[in-house]
């Protein structure tokens, strides 16, 4: 069985201009990349290595019914926010998609309290991370424009740690440069409304991803993600997976992957993510350690691409259906049967 060494709390990822490697479960005080020391070969100008600093946060919310995603994205030469909005049943779905230029909101170096505000002509949201307080807000407003109905949201994380147990990583590109990932699978309540029409999410069906990431990722950097959530149809208890195969180095000893049996913690092995057959076919998600053994079968695509100046963004997450098998730390067994979730194949260089 795989295991991986949950390190003490620190305050920060960075001591003495140098990263340290490793998986915790308690956020950190502060991420502050800016702190490494000469985190490429050659001596850089502040605001140079500041640029190269790209930073995300991601929210979801899951029940029977209606699949949230969220995304607000800092790349430094422009920022972006994406929203999906997907009602189960019907098979429809709303994207809304943000450009922003240069300047404006950032995502904060602490989640303990902090608030992110941002705002245009017709979108405004509002960010909580108030880990100190054991919830996560966020609110958004869409104005009605063209052909797409007015929209807001109003979510609600319970991240208290006695109920869930997040996972911090801090993974290594090269000896000096890395990457930093929050993330919490928790309980979410709150209300959409959408066309004038109220969606109600309660904590009892309702779950959630929230995850904040910064680092100084390659110049072209490729990732791959399948994450889902649900109930155990065995045990009635409230689970989900992220997984995600990059470019970090000694990923057997610390990486991003997580399991969540009713907020409990279990880090995962690293898993090779394949498409034998294309990307709009199934994909096989496998570990050696036998504890990831699943398939995705995409059912709904979702393609998106941009091109500014220097820099380029190719996303393909389609919607779909995860089956297999998942085994926690503690040697229980979760079977996944056609459970609904997102796997995405990220190009970015930027």
């Amino acid at each position: 069985m795989y295991t991986r060494e949950i390190l003490p709390s620190i305050a920060t990822p960075i001591m003495d201009g140098k990263p340290i490697i490793g998986t915790w479960d308690k956020a950190f005080d502060k991420v502050d990349l800016m702190e490494i020391r000469k985190p490429f070969r050659n001596p850089l100008l502040n605001w140079v290595k500041y640029n190269r600093i790209k930073e995300w946060q991601c929210f979801s919310a899951h029940d029977e019914n209606h699949l949230l995603e969220v995304l607000f994205c800092n790349y430094k030469h422009y920022k972006k926010v994406q929203l999906m909005l997907y009602d189960k049943k019907n098979k429809k779905k709303q994207i809304f998609r943000k450009l922003l230029p240069g300047s404006g909101w950032q995502l904060p170096q602490s989640l303990i309290n902090s608030t992110t505000d941002g705002f245009s002509s017709n979108f405004l949201f509002r960010i909580h991370n108030w880990l100190d307080a054991d919830i996560v807000t966020l609110s958004i407003n869409i104005q009605a424009i063209r052909r797409q109905p007015s929209l807001t949201v109003h979510l609600e994380y319970n991240v208290n740690y006695l109920e869930v147990t997040p996972m911090v990583v801090s993974l290594g590109f090269s000896e000096q440069r890395t990457m930093y990932a929050f993330k919490a699978h928790a309980p979410v309540h709150g209300e959409i409304i959408y066309d004038r029409k109220k969606i109600s999410l309660k904590q009892d069906t309702c779950s959630g991803f929230f995850c904040d990431y910064k680092g100084f990722y390659p110049y072209r950097m490729y990732t791959t993600t399948c994450y889902a959530m649900g109930f155990d149809t065995s045990s009635g208890k409230r689970f989900g997976f992220h997984i995600a195969e990059n470019q970090a180095k000694e990923t057997n000893k610390n990486n991003e992957n997580a399991l969540w049996l009713d907020g409990e913690l279990t880090p995962l092995p690293p898993v090779l993510i394949t498409m034998p057959y294309g990307l709009e076919s199934i994909w096989v998600i496998q570990d050696i350690e036998g504890m990831i053994d699943l398939t995705f079968t995409p059912k709904e695509q979702n393609t998106y691409g941009t091109n500014l100046l220097f820099s380029e963004a190719n996303s393909y997450s389609p919607m779909g259906l995860y089956n297999g098998m998942l085994v926690t730390s503690s040697g229980e067994k979760i079977i996944i049967k056609n459970l609904f979730g997102i796997g995405e194949k990220l190009f970015l260089r930027v």
